[in-house]
């Protein structure tokens, strides 16, 4: 059985990924959390904790949000650290602006996952056919949900909801072809 270990900024990736992460894994694979507090706490840690993990069949998967800073800049360096860690074909996937940016480009999931109804019709708009421009996706996310949207809870409920196909988010599109090639490359598909 293989395992594909996902190093993630925070509780909310977690509770999203719980949520989605049944529907693209085969049977055959199966998701471990590594959960920081915080994307400094990930950097900091990540080489020791990479190193240390003695399973076999493992691929690593780092998740972060791109906040302010570079994206090309902040791929580099995790994926350094990953080579540090002697981990040099590890996915390092960074959302943009922030993870809320990936439910901007579902809207159908936060209607279905937060039960409000009329919020998928937001989805022709032009700010959220391409999400991650916004720099603020929590706040516009809370905006449109009229303040139902929280990190934790709405992470958990929009993942069971989220579809893997057709979502405007372009990281959110990257990140989802870069787990199937991953499991694709260790021959689980």
């Amino acid at each position: 059985m293989m395992q594909l270990v996902f190093f993630l900024e925070g509780p909310s990736e977690e509770a999203l990924l719980s949520g989605m992460l049944p529907e693209l894994l085969p049977h055959d694979v199966k998701p471990r959390y590594v959960v920081f507090e915080g994307k400094q706490d990930l950097e900091k840690r990540l080489v020791k904790r990479m190193r240390g993990w003695c399973m076999p069949d493992t691929c690593f998967v780092v998740l972060r949000d791109k906040d302010a800073g570079d994206c090309m800049i902040i791929k580099e360096r995790l994926q350094a650290l990953c080579n540090e860690a002697g981990h040099h074909r590890a996915l390092v996937r960074i959302a943009c602006h922030e993870i809320e940016s990936w439910y901007l480009g579902d809207l159908s999931a936060v209607e279905q996952g937060l039960s409000i109804t009329g919020i998928a019709r937001h989805q022709k708009k032009a700010k959220f056919r391409d999400p991650d421009r916004l720099a603020n996706a929590a706040k516009e996310l809370t905006a449109i949900t009229k303040g139902r949207y929280q990190k934790l809870s709405g992470s958990r409920q929009i993942g069971r909801c989220i579809s893997l196909e057709g979502n405007k988010s372009t990281s959110f599109n990257l990140f989802i072809s870069g787990i199937q090639r991953v499991i694709s490359e260790a021959g689980h598909i």
